[in-house]
């Protein structure tokens, strides 16, 4: 008999020393590498008129505001408000977990706006920048789901389905086993009596939209010049859509529940649902903007101090 698949991946990927490397901040590492070679290729063909100097400075400054932005905005809007004044410090200790994918794309746009703003002699209009970035981003999403799936965590709802998977953590969420290790659970795995249990892997599911069918779709629509705010209305669209469907069939974040006793809604939606109008007004300011043109770039040029 063939039973769902055991979610129980070690997430220390190696060790240096004493210290373990985590696959999930591997994963976030391998999207910055990936964000900065694809970048660095895009603005070699004209779509960001600037030097590799200024692109690594958009890069870093980035990358400040996805960390920043992301722990801030998950810490104020996924974990009871009392945090501030009973445990302020827990919002530094990332590596307990909790990161929001809205609080980094904030980051992100606090980030490149204050860089554009000090080189906007060079760059006319801040949504050229964005419209730059934009194509970058599901590579760093897509791994970062990955990296959910090896910590067995933001698993989706019980299912009967051929490719559900059992996650030991979850199990242990239940009063039926949450006295029992994982070893423990693995132990009576081969018995059958946790495929009642499995679960819809809703990481991969994000994997696969929000990583390979956005870096996909955003790359190929960016390799011909466009109208401004289009490749940026389709990123905020096409996630908007895709994390609202996903979260039906995603558990709820456990501290949270479903939002205003709906029974279905998340948090998780409520904070997509502006996404999507973003999209869908960015798309129709799109139609009368210009398109914009690569540009190419004096390699001698030098960056603001």
């Amino acid at each position: 008999m063939t039973h769902p698949f055991f979610v129980d991946i070690d997430p220390i990927a190696f060790h240096i020393g004493s210290f373990g490397v985590r696959w999930y901040g591997l994963m976030y590492l391998g999207g910055f590498i990936g964000g900065l070679v694809l970048g660095e290729y895009r603005r070699r063909r004209g779509r960001l008129p600037v030097d590799r100097d200024a692109f690594l400075d958009l890069a870093f400054y980035c990358m400040l505001g996805i960390i920043v932005g992301g722990r801030i905005w998950y810490m104020l809007t996924y974990q009871p408000i009392n945090w501030i004044w009973t445990d302020p410090l827990q919002l530094f200790r990332v590596w307990d977990g909790g990161m929001s994918f809205h609080g980094g794309l904030l980051g992100v746009l606090a980030a490149s706006l204050w860089w554009w703003w000090r080189r906007r002699a060079t760059i006319t209009h801040y949504f050229d920048v964005v419209d730059y970035v934009a194509p970058l981003v599901p590579i760093g999403l897509g791994l970062g789901r990955l990296g959910n799936f090896v910590n067995g965590e933001l698993w989706g709802k019980i299912s009967d389905l051929p490719w559900a998977m059992i996650y030991p953590h979850a199990l242990q969420e239940n009063p039926k086993f949450a006295n029992m290790s994982v070893a423990q659970l693995h132990a009576l795995y081969p018995s059958g009596a946790l495929d009642a249990y499995a679960r819809q892997p809703s990481e991969l599911y994000e994997f696969l939209l929000e990583g390979v069918v956005m870096f996909t779709v955003l790359w190929v629509f960016s390799i011909k010049p466009r109208h401004r705010y289009a490749v940026s209305g389709l990123f905020a669209l096409m996630y908007g859509c895709f994390r609202f469907a996903i979260e039906f069939i995603r558990e709820p974040d456990p501290q949270l529940g479903y939002l205003f006793h709906t029974g279905w809604l998340t948090m998780g939606q409520v904070q997509s649902l502006p996404l999507i109008v973003v999209g869908l007004v960015l798309l129709w300011m799109s139609r009368r903007a210009p398109v914009v043109q690569p540009k190419s770039v004096d390699a001698t040029a030098t960056s603001p101090a």
